[in-house]
């Protein structure tokens, strides 16, 4: 697992640390016939073996190198203004994936699979899952009883698209977590920096109804997690104290 987190680490580094912007936008203009392409590829290739000081991986290396510079020069070679932040996500994730791959073959590791068959990483799965995406539907459903008339409210002009959606997910994870780290603190914390900023806006906007309707939706989202989180530790018996120890 060190020779994973050494190779990842010379990901980020070169990726983030030593590829400055004059070289990314190089390298969409040009693509192929930008020089940083093949620095950068150079790059990542030293920092695995510097990171990992020894030599004799030079072969992972290489492949890692080879990988990064395919992917980066599909990218740059197929994204488009519109979709540039798809192809970060992309480009990121198909990096990790190949280094993750060149480490398994290296490492002859194979995923051990009865894992999934533990009754305790069952029960978080099912949680987190359920955190996602039912826990939203029921929360809608809920609330549905009491719509609010959003055409006379400023705040319904001034949301981002689908950001109450990403906000309750985000929010009922963050709750999950603090229960299974038994640091129930944080979601007093939690709650009260969305009152400040949320909450703000609704009261300037002078809509009682709305703030209603945002104000229960939020309570169900916070009990909704703290429920499962609660149902969570209590099945599975985890010890938060072993988690942060």
């Amino acid at each position: 697992m060190t020779l994973l987190i050494q190779f990842l680490l010379a990901h980020l580094i070169a990726d983030f640390f030593l590829q400055p912007d004059r070289w990314v936008k190089d390298k969409e203009e040009k693509k192929w016939r930008s020089p940083f392409l093949y620095l950068h590829t150079a790059v990542n290739f030293i920092l695995i073996l510097v990171i990992t000081g020894n030599a004799g991986y030079w072969k992972q290396a290489l492949w890692i190198a080879g990988l990064h510079f395919i992917i980066d020069l599909c990218k740059v070679q197929f994204q488009k203004t519109r979709t540039k932040r798809i192809w970060f996500f992309i480009d990121q994730g198909l990096h990790v994936l190949t280094i993750t791959a060149v480490w398994a073959f290296s490492t002859h590791w194979i995923p051990d699979w009865h894992r999934l068959q533990n009754k305790n990483a069952l029960i978080i799965l099912t949680a987190v899952l359920t955190l996602i995406n039912p826990a939203s539907v029921i929360v809608k459903t809920i609330i549905s009883k009491w719509p609010p008339d959003l055409t006379a409210s400023r705040i319904d002009q001034q949301t981002l698209q689908d950001a109450g959606k990403w906000i309750g997910i985000l929010e009922r994870l963050m709750i999950f977590g603090f229960i299974l780290l038994g640091k129930w603190e944080g979601i007093g914390f939690l709650l009260a920096a969305k009152s400040v900023f949320r909450f703000g806006d609704l009261k300037d906007a002078r809509d009682m109804k709305l703030t209603e309707y945002v104000l229960i939706g939020t309570l169900l989202s916070f009990g909704v997690a703290m429920l499962l989180g609660a149902l969570t530790v209590h099945f599975t018996g985890i010890d938060a104290n072993a988690l942060l120890n």
